[in-house]
C-alpha cells in the first residue's frame, strides 16, 4: 500500500477536524500541528488519524481566542501548567468580553438600519472600512508624496470575485483582499483586472461613509467610480499615475529561514514602552525572543521561534503600524534574512499581508556581532 492511502491530504484532514487549510499551514509553520508527511517533490501535506485529537484541540483554543503562546502550554505543559493558563486566560476573555460588549451596544445606537441591494461588486461596508484601516497606513509621508504623488493612493483591483487594496511607502507593502459575492461586467471586461487609484485621504472618508452600511456595491466605468448603498450614491474621486508592480515584490520574496510567533499586544506594548530613540533589535534564538530598543533595557516577550539564531533591525515608527492593522491575539514574523523584506501576517486572517523593511543593525557593529 502506498504511504499516502493511509494518509489525508490537507483539505480532507481540515474538513475533518474544522479548520481551514491556510490555519493548518499557519500552525505547520509555527511547529504547533506539523503535518505526518510533506512530500518533498509537491510540497503537499499528509496527516494520520491520530493527529485528529490535537487539531481538535487546537481549533478549541483558537476558539476561546488564545494566543498560541499559551496555547503551546495547554499543549504540550502539565496539566498544573495548562490549568493555570486555561484559567488565567479565562478571566482576561471575561474582562474583554464586557468590554466589547458595552462597546457593540454603543455603536448598535448609532447605526442605521436597512437592507441594500446589490450589483456588480458587492461587499459589506464593515468589511470594507476595515480593509482601508488597514491598507490606508502604509501610504507615504506627505514630504515623500511631494515627489511620488503616486505613493500617497491606494490602489483598488477588481478582479473576478476578490477585490484587492494596495499601499505602499517603499518601506512598508500592504494588500488586503476581499471576496465579493457578487460580480457584473465591470470596467474592462475580460483579461487584467480593473485597476483604480484613490487618494488615501479620500477613500478613508468613503469608507467612513461605508462603515453604517451593511452592504456597498462598487461600480467603475468610463463615468468614473461610485460607491452605492440601496439610497445613496457616493463618487471616489480617482487619481492618476502607474502604481509600483506589488505583484512582482510578493512573487520574488525569498523563502523564510525564520518564523517568530509571539503576542501581538504584547510585542507591540514593548515596542511602545521602549519609545523611538533609534532602531530596534531583535534577536531570536533558543525559542526565546529579545528586543532590545537603543539606550534601553532589553525585553523577553513569550514567543515561538524556528530557524538558526537571528538578529535583525526595525525602525519602531514603521514596524509599529504593521502590528496595529493585524487582527487576532498572534502575529507572525516570516524572516529570509536581515536584510530581506519581512511579512507581517496572522493566523486569523490569511487575506490581509503585510511587508516591511528592517534597517541596518547599527549595534551589532558596535559590540562586534556583525
Amino acid at each position: 500500500m502506498d504511504e499516502n492511502d493511509a494518509l489525508m491530504n490537507i483539505g480532507a484532514f481540515a474538513r475533518r477536524v474544522g479548520l481551514a487549510p491556510s490555519a493548518l499551514r499557519f500552525y505547520d509553520d509555527c511547529d504547533v500541528l506539523r503535518p505526518a508527511r510533506v512530500d518533498d517533490a509537491t510540497g503537499y501535506r499528509y496527516y494520520a488519524a491520530d493527529q485528529e485529537p490535537r487539531a481538535v484541540l487546537v481549533r478549541r483554543l483558537r476558539e476561546a481566542g488564545m494566543p498560541l503562546t499559551d496555547a503551546s502550554v495547554v499543549l504540550d505543559g502539565t496539566r498544573e501548567e495548562a490549568r493555570t493558563v486555561l484559567e488565567g486566560h479565562a478571566v482576561r476573555a471575561r474582562e474583554t468580553a464586557a468590554s466589547a460588549r458595552s462597546a457593540i451596544e454603543e455603536i448598535l445606537r448609532d447605526l442605521p438600519g436597512g437592507v441594500h441591494r446589490t450589483v456588480a461588486v458587492r461587499l459589506g461596508g464593515a468589511e470594507l472600512a476595515s480593509a482601508v484601516r488597514q491598507v490606508a497606513p502604509a501610504v507615504a509621508s506627505a514630504a515623500v508624496r511631494e515627489e511620488f504623488p503616486v505613493l500617497g493612493c491606494v490602489l483598488i483591483e477588481l478582479d473576478h470575485q476578490e477585490v484587492r487594496l494596495v499601499a505602499t511607502d517603499r518601506y512598508r507593502l500592504s494588500v488586503r483582499a476581499l471576496r465579493s459575492t457578487s460580480i457584473g461586467p465591470i470596467g474592462p471586461i475580460g483579461g487584467d483586472p480593473c485597476r483604480i487609484l484613490v487618494e488615501a485621504t479620500e477613500l478613508k472618508k468613503a469608507a467612513s461613509w461605508a462603515l453604517r452600511m451593511p452592504e456597498i456595491r462598487i461600480e467603475a466605468d468610463e463615468q468614473g467610480v461610485r460607491l452605492h448603498s440601496d439610497t445613496a450614491v457616493r463618487d471616489l474621486p480617482t487619481a492618476d499615475g502607474t502604481f509600483p508592480d506589488y505583484r512582482m515584490i510578493l512573487d520574488n520574496l525569498p523563502a523564510a529561514r525564520h518564523r517568530i510567533i509571539t503576542d501581538r499586544t504584547a510585542l507591540r506594548a514593548a515596542i511602545a514602552a521602549a519609545g523611538h530613540d533609534g532602531p530596534l533589535t531583535l534577536r531570536a534564538d533558543d525559542q526565546q525572543l529579545t528586543l532590545t530598543p537603543r539606550g534601553s533595557a532589553p525585553s523577553t516577550p513569550p514567543a515561538l521561534c524556528t530557524g538558526p539564531p537571528l538578529r535583525i533591525a526595525f525602525d519602531p515608527e514603521v514596524l509599529l503600524p504593521a502590528l496595529d492593522a493585524g487582527v487576532g491575539p498572534d502575529v507572525l514574523l516570516e524572516i529570509s534574512s536581515p536584510s530581506e523584506p519581512v511579512i507581517v501576517r496572522s493566523a486569523d486572517q490569511g487575506s490581509f499581508t503585510t511587508l516591511v523593511m528592517p534597517v541596518h543593525d547599527t549595534s551589532a557593529s558596535a559590540d562586534g556581532n556583525e
